[in-house]
């Protein structure tokens, strides 16, 4: 057996595999997000380890038999900053993938270095590692003096059960400090933020082992001493999830933030349309990928605002019947990323009377998260990526009314698979099995990342298309003509 972890922003997910790599036991523990200011968003690197203690307790609590694990994998949110000192001590709480604090700073190191973009393959967005550690120099001068170590969140884990400071290839990407195309640290992109690669954790191909649990973490988690790979960013654990490993393969990921993800067989830089082109975690392999901040959070602050739960909206608007409405929604309630790299951004209504109900303002978030996908995929297909087909991960993805709806947005036929809305711990977890199979990586690759089953197809309906493309030219009208308003 082996285990996945994933560090997500609400939470931990833990997930057991057989030796046939079919889903035994999961288990979640959840953690708070901090957000001290506007554009702020932090957390606690300790609330981490207690989740990865809390629900592995969960699993052992189920019945799940630790110890007959073999390997741990890991994935986890990208981009967070996790700054330690001298003595491995956290010197301040994590700024996260969804702070947006450090825009000025963007501007800061495209300007300092004329071939930004080039080294690094991306636009320099507040969401990634590298702004966030100049905001820390510039504005906790003392406290930057004294990091010795800037870890993403799951390397931070890596290091609690192991003791080595290490990465994998498609999470350190996210940190613009590396070259994808070399899969390596750059010099000079480190140089601009004041670091360099002694700061930097050792890089690994997201299936590779980089140590067994110390004895102190396996007493702690009540695991054996296994070997731990050094696993993925959440995107490509997802993909690895479901075999997404081959050029021209992708998937849409209907999590807290959204993302359209496409493998490709090179590095394909297009930083102008604000795609994302990272390594993949498996060897030889790339990606590009768009963004949307608020998916799924989307539908989640509206159950909140409201005081229902988000399946009773789901049900409500279902047996409703309305396929239609006036309302649109701007689901930009932590900035946005893709296509308008724009952290000021911000959510809103627009078209509500008195006739509107809690279905209109249901179905409009539906369809603003949809067309926020919609904007990534044009993105994409600029960028040269043009999927024909895209599997549906993540744990929106449960819905059939908005998987049916998003395929009717996007105009591409869209395939939701078994174990879909487990999501990136199964990512992990699979690497774990090729990391302990050994021998021929690829044949092990190839043995273990079968796409699941599918369970349903959605493919988009002709007789919706009219009304999604008269939907989209209103919603991108609405950003454009208020955009003013929160500059």
């Amino acid at each position: 057996m082996v285990l996945g972890f994933d560090i997500g922003t609400s939470g931990v997910k833990a997930v057991l595999l057989d030796e046939e790599g079919a889903v035994r036991h999961q288990a979640t523990a959840e953690h708070p997000v901090s957000n001290p200011q506007p554009l702020w968003s932090e957390q606690d690197p300790e609330s981490w380890w207690e989740s990865c203690r809390s629900a592995t307790a969960a699993l052992k609590a189920a019945g799940a038999p630790l110890n007959a694990i073999k390997a741990v994998g890991l994935s986890g949110q990208m981009h967070g900053a996790t700054l330690l000192d001298a003595h491995n001590r956290v010197l301040r709480p994590c700024i996260l993938w969804n702070d947006g604090r450090s825009h000025a700073e963007c501007l800061e190191l495209e300007a300092g270095l004329p071939d930004f973009r080039d080294r690094c393959g991306n636009m320099a967005m507040p969401g990634f590692t590298a702004p966030k550690l100049l905001w820390v120099r510039k504005h906790e001068p003392e406290l930057f003096a004294r990091i010795a170590k800037a870890l993403l969140p799951k390397d931070y884990l890596q290091w609690r059960l192991t003791g080595q400071f290490a990465s994998d290839l498609s999470d350190a990407a996210g940190t613009l400090w590396l070259d994808p195309a070399k899969r390596d640290w750059d010099d000079a992109l480190l140089a601009e933020t004041g670091l360099n690669r002694c700061h930097m954790p050792t890089l690994y191909e997201g299936c590779q082992i980089v140590g067994e649990l110390t004895a102190a973490a396996a007493a702690a988690l009540g695991l054996p001493r296994v070997p731990v790979v050094a696993g993925a960013g959440d995107n490509a654990g997802g993909a690895v999830g479901v075999g997404v490993i081959d050029p021209g393969q992708g998937f849409l990921s209907l999590g807290t933030s959204g993302v359209l993800f496409v493998v490709s067989a090179a590095h394909h830089a297009c930083p102008e349309r604000t795609v994302h082109a990272f390594c993949h975690c498996l060897p030889r392999r790339w990606h590009q990928m768009s963004v949307s901040l608020s998916a799924a959070n989307s539908l989640a602050w509206l159950a909140r605002t409201v005081e229902r739960e988000v399946g009773e909206l789901l049900a409500r608007l279902e047996a409703s019947g309305k396929t239609e409405t006036p309302v649109l929604f701007l689901p930009y309630l932590s900035g946005e990323r893709t296509p308008h790299n724009d952290p000021r951004a911000v959510g809103q209504f627009h078209g509500l009377t008195n006739a509107s109900d809690l279905n209109d303002l249901t179905l409009a978030v539906l369809e603003g998260v949809a067309y926020s996908f919609y904007d990534g995929l044009d993105a994409l297909r600029s960028a040269g990526s043009a999927p024909r087909e895209l599997d549906l991960i993540g744990g929106g993805a449960r819905s059939r009314v908005w998987r049916q709806l998003l395929a009717d947005a996007l105009d591409i036929p869209l395939v939701y698979r078994a174990g879909g809305d487990v999501g990136p711990a199964l990512g992990a977890a699979r690497l774990a099995m090729i990391g302990a199979a050994g021998g021929d990586v690829e044949a092990a690759i190839r043995r273990v990342c079968v796409q699941p089953p599918p369970q349903e197809a959605h493919p988009p309906r002709p007789a919706r298309a009219a009304y999604h493309r008269h939907q989209l030219e209103r919603y991108r009208a609405l950003y454009t003509l208020t955009k003013p308003l929160h500059a």
